[in-house]
């Protein structure tokens, strides 16, 4: 068992899945730091959302890229997030108003995200 969620892109029929880490306490900071980096949405934005979150992990697992009608999208976790090209989350499917997960810090979250990819998108603080 994971903790696993779908990020459908808005205008495409590509998503990410994560087997880990789909809670809201990691996707809301995953967004900001996305939009931090200015990243373009489209094709080009799920590619570099990838990006951050494979450096993140590491390995080989946890994540996934393909069509939506290939992903487990009702996952019994946290579902799917529908996000638009702000990098915002404007929807929710197959989640059913569950409680969020609360289990990390979304500051402390956004920094790890950072420490792995800020000298990868040349951002220096």
């Amino acid at each position: 068992m994971g903790n696993r969620a779908v990020l459908e892109f808005q205008g495409t029929d590509v998503g990410i899945y994560l087997h880990w880490n789909g809670g809201r306490d990691t996707i809301d900071p995953l967004l900001d730091v996305a939009k931090e980096y200015n990243i373009r949405s489209g094709d080009y934005g799920i590619a570099r959302i990838t990006q951050i979150l494979g450096n993140f992990f590491g390995g080989t697992l946890c994540i996934g890229v393909d069509k939506l009608d290939r992903l487990d999208c009702d996952n019994g976790d946290n579902g799917t997030y529908v996000i638009d090209n702000n990098f915002n989350i404007v929807d929710r499917k197959y989640f059913d108003n569950r409680e969020e997960q609360q289990v990390y810090d979304p500051k402390e979250m956004r920094e790890q995200f950072k420490l792995t990819n800020d000298h990868i998108f040349n951002r220096k603080e």
